[in-house]
């Protein structure tokens, strides 16, 4: 079966393993897919994660982390720029998300950048998806 969207296909089973309460899910790989990984890790809303090659077909294992409740730490993932429509926002638009508390993922020219990298940085960029 051929994925079009690596990136909301990662986001999907990492909120399904989430629903479910697994400790661990496996994504397909691709750049992206392993940029977003890194910053959910970076963010607090993942334990880890670690590219695996099986030969010559590659996947990111993620371990999901909970909060005492023993629900997931993340409330809402939601892919904003699809294939059919991509959206972009300049600088000034990504400043804050949730009032500080949500993550904005951006694909920008310095590559794959949370929220407040990007307007550190002082660029915009193809808006990926929000994290809260």
């Amino acid at each position: 079966m051929a994925i079009n969207d690596l990136v909301s296909d990662a986001l999907t089973r990492i909120r399904n393993a989430g629903m479910r309460r697994l400790p661990v899910t496996t994504l397909v790989h691709s750049k992206s897919v392993e940029a977003v990984a890194n910053i959910l890790v970076d963010k607090g809303y993942i334990e880890s994660c670690n590219v695996i090659e099986d030969g010559v077909k590659k996947t990111v294992k993620v371990v999901l982390k909970y909060g005492e409740d023993g629900k997931t730490v993340i409330n809402e993932m939601k892919r904003i720029s699809k294939p059919g429509r991509r959206v972009y926002q300049g600088k000034e638009d990504i400043k804050r998300f949730k009032n500080g508390y949500g993550t904005i993922i951006v694909s920008t020219s310095h590559g794959v950048l949370p929220n407040d990298k990007a307007y550190e940085l002082g660029i915009g960029g193809e808006v990926m998806c929000t994290v809260w």
